[in-house]
């Protein structure tokens, strides 16, 4: 099995990374559904500041791998010759994925403090923030966690600047690429 994991800033495209794969057949494990269903169990909300606890205990508790160490069962899961990982946040994940995935392939998702807010703005999520300063802050947090070390250590970059229909062709290519050249 190939594994690759998808990293960037909040709003940079790691979702729609995602379900373009989904689209191609690529089973996907949200590293964010951990924290969502941890934030579930305890009866919250899922705002960004009861995600954000939520993932700042869970690492502070368990050590910063914690949400990596979660997810690697489930990848084993799945039986598909390719399985994407997505919302890595720091490079304590990288090294654990590195660790059980001989292979493994990190993606850098790239784009701009503007195109990000304005996505945020757009989609309407119960976890997004919808200013400049509620970005900068989720920005610092995920920073805070090693996202800044984990983008660094990204084995392909990806810009997302252009119109959804440049990164679908993107990304198709790059997943058809991988399939085909593991």
């Amino acid at each position: 099995m190939n594994v690759i994991g998808v990293v960037g800033l909040p709003a940079s495209g790691k979702g729609e990374f995602s379900k373009i794969a989904e689209g191609l057949g690529i089973p996907v494990v949200v590293m964010g559904d951990v924290i969502r269903n941890a934030v579930k169990k305890a009866g919250l909300t899922p705002t960004d500041e009861n995600l954000g606890a939520m993932a700042n205990r869970l690492r502070a508790e368990r050590g910063m791998d914690a949400i990596a160490i979660l997810c690697v069962d489930a990848v084993k899961e799945q039986k598909a010759p390719l399985v994407l990982i997505d919302g890595i946040r720091g490079d304590a994940e990288v090294r654990v994925f590195r660790d059980h995935f001989p292979g493994f392939r990190l993606i850098a998702i790239e784009t701009t403090f503007e195109k990000r807010l304005s996505r945020l703005c757009e989609r309407r999520r119960s976890d997004d923030v919808g200013s400049a300063e509620g970005l900068l802050t989720r920005d610092k947090r995920e920073l805070g966690w090693g996202l800044g070390n984990a983008l660094k250590l990204a084995d392909i970059r990806l810009n997302n600047d252009g119109t959804l229909e440049e990164f679908t062709a993107r990304v198709t290519d790059l997943i058809h690429t991988m399939e085909r050249d593991p």
